[in-house]
């Protein structure tokens, strides 16, 4: 006897599981849109500062920041910041202001997120300065949204209406916001675990001024080492070289900076310590 096939119903075909796709993440904050390219970039030091980071429990963290300048006089700043079980946004900070005060309040849903800040709101004198973003995820990759900023004084109101769209691939992110105050565009690229470059671009319609700068950050993980630097079109040039000192919670910073165009040099060294 030979082998017995079983041949199925002409036109029938076999059962496949539904594809499920995947949710869509979220988009994080309007503040964040351009993070990855101005991280590339140097921030600018002068003089001689200290910093020394302090985590006392899970919910507190206190931070120290001496300051000795040429510039101005020398400082001290405390800085305290608490983390409770229910906060208004992920990054709560309190900080003390005199005369002024806001009120900020951000809401994450799966694929959007909605922020609303007040600042100096006063029924009285029927004045108040609002901040209100939108982000929406449209794909895994584009995510499309705006800001808004109203604010009202005896005798003056207005508002000034921003889009903002962000595209991420797989090695690079791009990313613009366009509105009647001006435009900023940002293009970050990661080539490599050791190099990524950033090109930023901004243009203010209200002060008639427009900045192009291109920054770059090289890694050396063997020598626990990173170097970021900038050009910029006006014509100003800078570096920041950090050093961290393992097995000590110790980071040594030296940066340098020059305005051509200003004829100003900046230099500045700093030690942060946790």
């Amino acid at each position: 006897m030979g082998n017995t096939l079983g041949l199925a119903p002409m036109g029938a075909l076999p059962r496949r599981s539904p594809r499920r796709e995947e949710p869509l993440p979220n988009p994080g904050s309007f503040d964040e849109l351009h993070r990855l390219c101005k991280d590339v970039f140097p921030a600018q030091m002068e003089g001689v500062k200290l910093v020394v980071n302090k985590v006392l429990s899970s919910h507190f963290q206190v931070a120290h920041t001496v300051h000795m300048s040429a510039l101005g006089l020398p400082g001290y700043h405390l800085h305290a910041a608490y983390a409770g079980d229910w906060q208004l946004s992920p990054t709560e900070t309190q900080q003390a202001k005199f005369l002024t005060w806001q009120f900020d309040g951000e809401y994450r849903g799966d694929d959007y997120t909605a922020t609303l800040t007040l600042g100096n709101p006063d029924l009285i004198g029927e004045s108040v300065i609002m901040v209100a973003h939108f982000l929406q995820s449209l794909t895994h990759r584009l995510v499309l949204g705006g800001e808004l900023v109203y604010h009202r004084r005896p005798g003056e109101e207005g508002a000034i209406l921003t889009l903002a769209g962000k595209y991420s691939a797989l090695h690079w992110v791009a990313t613009l916001n366009v509105g009647s105050g001006g435009a900023h565009a940002s293009y970050y690229h990661r080539a490599n675990e050791q190099v990524q470059v950033g090109v930023e671009f901004e243009a203010n319609t209200r002060l008639q001024d427009t900045t192009f700068s291109f920054g770059y950050h090289l890694t050396l993980p063997q020598a626990n080492m990173m170097f970021r630097g900038l050009v910029d079109s006006n014509w100003c040039v800078g570096a920041v070289l950090e050093k961290k000192m393992p097995p000590l919670p110790v980071t040594l910073a030296l940066g340098a900076f020059l305005n051509h165009w200003r004829n100003r040099f900046h230099c500045g060294f700093s030690i942060t310590v946790g």
